[in-house]
């Protein structure tokens, strides 16, 4: 890896990848610390910083205060997640793949999107709600809050056409997301959205993503019944 002023956390994190596969550095071995890493990868020690932590989440590295920074003794596997295109996650699977817009207006936030976004209680954001559908089923419920504190462009934006999850993907960079999975029982709208029961059980995927320390969006998606989820290891 050549040093270069263009180095960025990336480009650290894979070095830092190569040497612990290749046993250069061995399980439990101590690293170089951020600064000595940071002259010899010809970068700022906050690149390396950020680079180790994002090791660190993964299970690679095991980071301690004094201790300083050692390869991990048993690596952690992680699950490999991506924020999907719900469109192409529906035509990939041989579907045809429709979109219905069913609100789209700025509100008072709840407590709980606003705690994450950093406002004031009953912050006013954009919310957005649609349903995908393949083959003319329901698929999923999409329940969106998009910050506008930070996008206030996005209070132009049309969704009549075009989901938020896809123009955000197309339009608006990330580094990094939270997703939590869990299970709701179907509320009256749900049920009639989903063509299902009240009460009846429904995956759900919530999801924030973030630019750096920044809240940008924050979605519920609530799957028809039976939905499975995969990933890879």
């Amino acid at each position: 890896m050549s040093g270069s002023a263009r180095t960025n956390w990336r480009d650290v994190m894979a070095e830092v990848e190569r040497r612990i596969y290749t046993r250069e550095w061995e399980p439990g071995q101590s690293i170089p610390n951020e600064a000595d890493l940071a002259v010899e990868l010809g970068c700022a020690r906050v690149t390396v910083n950020r680079a180790l932590r994002t090791l660190a989440e993964m299970g690679l590295l095991d980071r301690r205060r004094k201790a300083g920074t050692r390869v991990a003794l048993h690596p952690v596997g992680k699950a490999t997640l991506s924020i999907p295109l719900i469109r192409s996650e529906i035509e990939a699977a041989g579907k045809s793949y429709r979109y219905h817009l069913l609100g789209q207006q700025i509100e008072p936030a709840p407590a709980a999107v606003t705690q994450q976004f950093a406002l004031e209680a009953g912050a006013k954001l954009l919310h957005v709600t649609a349903l995908h559908e393949a083959d003319k089923t329901p698929y999923v419920i999409e329940d969106r809050w998009i910050n506008t504190t930070l996008m206030p462009h996005l209070t132009e934006v049309s969704f009549a056409r075009l989901s938020a999850n896809e123009w955000l993907l197309q339009n608006t960079p990330f580094t990094h997301g939270d997703i939590n999975f869990g299970a709701k029982n179907a509320s009256q709208r749900e049920a009639q959205l989903l063509a299902t029961k009240t009460d009846t059980a429904l995956f759900v995927i919530s999801r924030t993503t973030w630019d750096q320390n920044a809240a940008l969006t924050m979605v519920e998606l609530v799957f028809h019944p039976g939905h499975r989820k995969h990933t890879q290891l």
